[in-house]
């Protein structure tokens, strides 16, 4: 399979003239991998843009999601092209140039996350961060051959991500394989107190019955494109081969509830979302995203409530679908469009290619875009797989099986898909714990972990609210780290790691006194159980905090 397209200069906005991130272990969960950051997305140091100059800020932290890939091992290559203020799902509207198609440059990539698709596609890096609200990390991935993992919403941190619809809007992930993208999804999870909209998910990890019960829209619209149509056929077909029980539902719902994002009241979170700016310099916007978001002045706050209570209605409406059906196969984007064709019709062409994206937010869904098929024309097609809120790990092991079934390379590069790899793990609800001293890695009690089936999530450090000792007469040695006053602390090296929770009983049952379990601030200002000390056996202990943790002490011995 050719690529077309040439190097898209168009898809950076940002390069790195170094890569991005700390020293890692060597068995660090994203160890060596490379990524790419929408530039909506604070990395310290680097403008962020959202594709207007105007706009631009220079952020002094890492988003929180940024901040645990780099935890976690990733490297970050550079900050990515978008359509304006992640308004779009085409790729064109950005004064950064329009972002092309991975396998035929006329075509559009696209968007919002243009850039951070086809990098991915092109094999420039191997991962990369995007946002979705109305679809934008899904289409682009169905039109590059890539996979796009929309998370539930919530489940990663959108605190440091320049806002869309704050309600609706999250951080998703493009890579070239479903097993990638897990692995990425599973190192930047978790709860962020600092983000209004984070909650704390338990997913389900049960994979889907052998005969399973699929979801197709009663009504399908691909605008005339019959090579689209036909793609969508055959990918009915593999999902019954699969193992799936085809059954049409009920579009029409669903479809309306699409609407209410930009045609009612609620497009008012938009424009609130970037009031200031947009007041203030509103001819630096381009358009058509200019009068998307102007447009969200004309609504009252009764327009926004009676908009709100119209999206409980439906999703009301909605629900028992479910009950029927395991999962919603849907076409990621229902056609293609030339670059040419885009910018003469930038309004109608755009919301075609949302036609089976823009409800999934805002009914609360999760949804895994895997590719499909290439079209006779040479042109990817991609499918999307959708279920509740929580089902994302179910979602991807079928979406690796889909893909797996197709015998697609790896996007554009030609490459192929390597062997598909266990994504649901052990399954079950699983802990975090913050280890501090001997159960760090390669330490003597780590065994403690690995046989209770733990895995290192992430090396990182404290919050600076914490000092550490050496606690005198323990075998093996180890410290005792405890909490202090504001101003007294150090960030002390700690690693993250994820325990099934039907083992940490068994875990904790191991920790003599002076220690114990509590609840332990990161840098990010994230919270996870970890190692605390009681402070009456600090008496004669060694204060060892300057060294930074545990494993810098042992080596300075």
């Amino acid at each position: 399979m050719q690529n077309n397209s040439p190097h898209a200069p168009s898809a950076w906005i940002t390069r790195f003239d170094a890569l991005v991130g700390a020293d890692a272990a060597a068995n660090a969960p994203l160890a060596g991998l490379r990524f790419a950051v929408k530039d909506n997305i604070d990395v310290a140091q680097v403008p962020t843009t959202a594709a207007c100059p105007a706009y631009s800020y220079t952020p002094v932290k890492h988003a929180h999601v940024v901040e645990r890939l780099l935890s976690a091992g990733a490297l970050a290559a550079g900050k990515t092209n978008l359509d304006q203020f992640a308004c779009g799902l085409n790729g064109t509207r950005s004064p950064y140039g329009a972002v092309p198609n991975s396998f035929d440059a006329r075509y559009v990539s696209g968007g919002s996350s243009s850039g951070s698709a086809y990098v991915v596609a092109t094999g420039q890096v191997d991962f990369a961060l995007g946002t979705d609200t109305a679809g934008s990390g899904r289409v682009p991935a169905g039109l590059n051959n890539i996979v796009g993992l929309k998370p539930s919403r919530g489940l990663l941190s959108a605190r440091g991500v320049v806002p869309a619809a704050p309600s609706a809007d999250c951080v998703s992930i493009f890579a070239r394989t479903v097993g990638t993208a897990v692995q990425v999804l599973k190192a930047a999870l978790g709860y962020d107190a600092a983000d209004p909209y984070s909650r704390e998910l338990t997913l389900d990890a049960a994979p889907f019955a052998p005969r399973f019960r699929f979801g197709v829209p009663d009504v399908l619209n691909f605008f005339g494109d019959a090579q689209a149509e036909q793609a969508f056929k055959e990918a009915i077909q593999r999902m019954e081969a699969l193992g799936g029980v085809r059954s049409d539902i009920a579009y029409a719902p669903l479809a309306e509830a699409a609407g209410l994002l930009y045609d009612s009241a609620l497009v008012a979170e938009r424009y609130a979302a970037l009031r200031e700016f947009v007041d203030q310099q509103e001819g630096e916007v381009i358009e058509p995203v200019r009068s998307i978001l102007a447009g969200g002045r004309r609504y009252s706050a009764a327009d926004l409530v009676d908009a709100q209570l119209r999206l409980r209605a439906l999703a009301q409406r909605v629900a028992p679908m479910w009950q029927g059906v395991d999962v919603l196969l849907v076409p990621t984007a229902p056609t293609h469009y030339t670059i040419e064709a885009m910018q003469q019709d930038p309004v109608t062409l755009n919301r075609n290619l949302g036609a089976y994206t823009n409800f999934v937010n805002l009914l609360d869904y999760a949804a895994i875009s895997v590719p499909s098929s290439m079209r006779p024309d040479g042109l990817p097609f991609g499918v999307t797989l959708i279920a509740p809120c929580g089902a994302d790990l179910r979602l991807a092991d079928l979406g690796q099986r889909y893909h797996h079934a197709t015998g697609l390379p790896q996007g554009a590069t030609g490459q192929p898909l390597p062997d598909p790899v266990p994504v649901l793990g052990k399954g079950g609800a699983t802990v975090r714990v913050a280890v501090v001293g001997a159960h760090l890695s390669g330490m003597p009690l780590n065994g403690q972990l690995t046989e209770r089936g733990a895995t290192l999530v992430a090396a990182t450090q404290t919050a600076a609210e914490y000092r550490l000792y050496a606690l005198p007469g323990t075998v093996p040695p180890k410290p005792g780290m405890v909490r202090v006053a504001a101003g007294e602390g150090h960030a002390i090296a700690v690693e993250v790691w994820e325990m099934p929770a039907a083992h940490y009983g068994s875990f904790v049952a191991l920790i003599p006194w002076p220690l114990g379990i509590g609840t332990i601030t990161l840098a990010d200002g994230s919270t996870v159980q970890g190692f605390a000390c009681d402070a009456l056996a600090l008496n004669g202990a060694e204060d060892i905090s300057h060294h930074g943790g545990w494993r810098a002490y042992i080596a300075s011995r």
